[in-house]
C-alpha cells in the first residue's frame, strides 16, 4: 500500500496549524456549538477530499474550470481571511446586528463555520483540492481510487483530535497568547495566499515568469 499520498495530504492540511483558527472562530461558542463545529469540520474535510478524488476532474471539465484558475481563486479567499487574522478580529466583532440575530440558532453558525472558512479554505485549500485531483488522476484501478477517498478519512479524524484539543491549548495560551498566535497566523496566511495566487498566475500567464 502506498501511503505518499497519505503522507502529502497530513502535511498540506496540517490540522494542528488551524488549531488558532479555530480558537479564532469558535471563541464565544458554548461547548455544544464548538462540539458540533469540530464534527462538521472533519467530515466537511473527508467530504471535500472524498469529491475531489471521485468527481475532481469530470467537476473541473464540466465548468471548463483549470487548476490554475482555482489556485487564484482559492488565494482571493485566504488573503480576505488573512487580513481579518491579521486585526485579531473576533467573530462578534465581525458581526453585524443582523448577523447576531441570525446566530441565535448556534447549532446552525457552529456548522457555517465549520464549512467556511475552517474547511474551505483553511483545511482543504486548493493545494489539498489539486493534490488530490493529481493523486486520482493517476489512480489505476477502484482499489487505489477507494484507499485516497479512506486516507481522507483519516485527516477528518486528524481534525477532530486537534480540534478536541483546542481547549487546553487555549487555557495554556491565554487571550494575549491566543491574540498574538492569531497575528502570526495571519501573516503566515497572507503569505501563503500570495503564494498560492503567484503559483496560479504564472500558470494562466507563463510571460509573468519569463523576468525570474
Amino acid at each position: 500500500m502506498d501511503f505518499k499520498p497519505l503522507i502529502t495530504l497530513l502535511a498540506i492540511v496540517n490540522p494542528l496549524a488551524i488549531v488558532p483558527f479555530f480558537i479564532h472562530y469558535t471563541e464565544n461558542f458554548s461547548d455544544a456549538q464548538r462540539k458540533r463545529t469540530v464534527w462538521v469540520s472533519a467530515l466537511s474535510a473527508f467530504m471535500v477530499i472524498a469529491v475531489c478524488a471521485l468527481l475532481g476532474l469530470q467537476i473541473l471539465d464540466f465548468f471548463n474550470i483549470s487548476l490554475a484558475s482555482f489556485q487564484v481563486g482559492g488565494g482571493l479567499l485566504l488573503m480576505l481571511n488573512a487580513m481579518s487574522m491579521l486585526k485579531a478580529q473576533t467573530a462578534e466583532t465581525k458581526s453585524n446586528a443582523e448577523e447576531l440575530r441570525a446566530a441565535e440558532d448556534k447549532a446552525s453558525m457552529g456548522a457555517s463555520i465549520a464549512v467556511v472558512p475552517l474547511t474551505i479554505p483553511l483545511l482543504t485549500g486548493p493545494a489539498t483540492m489539486s493534490t488530490v485531483v493529481i493523486y486520482a488522476d493517476r489512480a489505476k484501478d477502484l482499489w487505489q481510487l477507494a484507499t485516497l477517498v479512506g486516507y481522507g478519512m483519516v485527516i477528518g479524524l486528524a481534525t477532530a483530535l486537534c480540534f478536541s484539543l483546542a481547549e487546553p491549548i487555549a487555557r495554556v495560551l491565554g487571550k494575549t497568547g491566543i491574540n498574538v498566535m492569531t497575528r502570526l497566523m495571519g501573516l503566515i496566511l497572507a503569505a501563503l495566499a500570495v503564494e498560492v495566487m503567484t503559483d496560479g498566475l504564472h500558470k494562466l500567464f507563463p510571460i509573468l515568469g519569463k523576468g525570474l
